[in-house]
């Protein structure tokens, strides 16, 4: 009973939530069971002793005791969660008037939700459900007190579109990104029908859809027939513009979700090693940072910290990428810091020829990460091949061409590093004397669409 609903609940409420649920107990208005009351304070008294209650064994009359302040406890987070929002709130004030008959009430309460909304930096899909709200208040003011022939239908379906639009098409650039890693497909209805819509109606020039929409584009019309470049990359300007310009208008949230739909197309593009890309997305990724849009609870990922620091070294942004490492590091999940930090300072010391140093933090790294596996094994191998170890080498590469069969979670990845290892074994059996064969692998090499050492072994082809 330690780990019953009510002491897990409890126990997520902040030291500010609980001085509050206490009076929210102690108010009559909600509760007139003065067990409740006592039944809180246990509890309070349990956090700050650092001991878990004890309710083995309770009596029936217990039971019904830790039942009602569970019910309480959800009515608070249901109060709490209502009252966050002020501006809402004041359209349920206009509601609650309106339904009460007190039309001037009604209306000055409803002319400053409008007003609070407008004044308000945000012009997302929430942005116009609220103006939706509004509109709909109005509507049935209206019509209820009969003062026109003239009602605000259409400004009420324009709101009600601009917030579904935006939302289904944020919806489905999260679906696609999503299906592209986990290899599931999903179903999204009315989307061909709401892409023309856009189009037809030109509502692509509003950021809470435009963004989405030329983020749908470029995630999913990647080619063109004629010669002005791929449609996606297209999209992706025109998306990357209206972000830069448009970022004030967005919650940090969903910017963050909007810069790591636009990483993430991005990093895809150098895996398939298209020119270009390196310093468009290791610029998002510098922007990002800047904003503390990669930062969740104080905390940044260990797969975009990797992503960072490898985005920065191809950038040969050396210096820039150990002074991220040491900054971040401390903002890292605690289980993982020290192996993450100790791998990317060994990317960056084999960056700088220094292979001991690489090597010497390669041993701290944490192989039970399948990305870090990865980055490690790969940064292992292009150690062997430059410095002559050979038999380590073809160890090492049989090693990994195992390792990437048996995993079967690391979707595109999976024919990245299958091409890696098959062009390390055909340039550790190169004859370098017969220049026909170097020009054939090097052409081989630039072919490949999806390669991302492909820069590393024409380097190598170079020796």
């Amino acid at each position: 009973m330690d780990k019953s609903l009510l002491w897990e609940a409890f126990s997520s409420l902040s030291p500010v939530e609980v001085r509050e649920f206490h009076k929210f107990v102690r108010s009559p208005f909600f509760n007139t069971r003065p067990p409740l009351v006592e039944l809180t304070e246990l509890l309070m008294a349990c956090r700050e002793s650092g001991k878990s209650p004890d309710l083995k064994g309770a009596a029936v009359e217990q039971r019904l005791a830790h039942s009602g302040l569970l019910a309480l406890l959800d009515k608070y987070l249901i109060y709490k969660e209502k009252t966050t929002d002020v501006e809402r709130g004041k359209i349920r004030l206009a509601a609650a008037y309106r339904k009460r008959k007190l039309a001037k009430h009604f209306q000055i309460s409803l002319r400053e939700a409008k007003q609070s909304r407008d004044a308000q930096p945000w012009r997302h899909a929430d942005y116009f459900h609220d103006l939706n709200l509004i509109e709909w208040e109005q509507y049935q003011f209206d019509t209820s007190e009969r003062r026109t022939e003239s009602l605000n239908i259409q400004s009420t379906s324009d709101m009600m579109d601009m917030a579904f639009l935006s939302r289904k098409l944020r919806l489905a650039c999260l679906a696609v990104s999503h299906q592209a890693v986990y290899k599931t497909e999903y179903e999204l209805g009315l989307l061909s029908e709401l892409l023309t819509h856009v189009e037809a109606k030109g509502l692509a020039t509003t950021p809470a859809i435009g963004l989405y929409f030329h983020c749908y584009k470029f995630l999913t019309e990647p080619q063109d027939s004629g010669n002005t470049g791929e449609k996606g990359e297209i999209h992706f300007n025109l998306f990357q513009q209206m972000l830069l310009e448009n970022s004030h208008s967005f919650p940090a949230d969903e910017l963050r979700a909007l810069y790591l739909l636009a990483i993430n197309f991005g990093i895809k593009k150098l895996n398939e090693a298209r020119e270009g890309w390196l310093r468009i997305t290791f610029d998002l990724y510098k922007s990002a940072l800047e904003l503390n849009l990669l930062l969740e609870n104080n905390q940044i990922s260990r797969f975009a910290f990797n992503n960072i620091v490898a985005i920065a070294l191809r950038a040969e942004e050396l210096d820039w990428a150990e002074k991220f490492i040491l900054e971040h590091r401390p903002k890292l999940e605690r289980q993982w810091r020290d192996a993450t930090a100790s791998l990317n300072m060994a990317r960056v010391a084999y960056a700088r020829k220094d292979y001991k140093t690489a090597l010497l933090n390669l041993q701290r790294s944490d192989y039970k990460d399948l990305i870090n596996n990865l980055i490690a094994k790969t940064l292992q191998l292009k150690i062997y091949y430059e410095t002559d170890e050979l038999d380590l080498l073809a160890s090492h590469l049989a090693g990994m061409k195992n390792f990437i069969r048996r995993h079967t979670a690391i979707g595109y990845h999976r024919a990245n590093y299958t091409h890696l290892v098959e062009y390390t074994q055909k340039i550790m059996n190169l004859n370098f004397n017969n220049s026909k064969e170097v020009e054939a692998l090097r052409q081989r090499i630039l072919d490949e669409k999806i390669l991302t050492e492909k820069e590393w072994f024409l380097e190598m082809l170079k020796t």
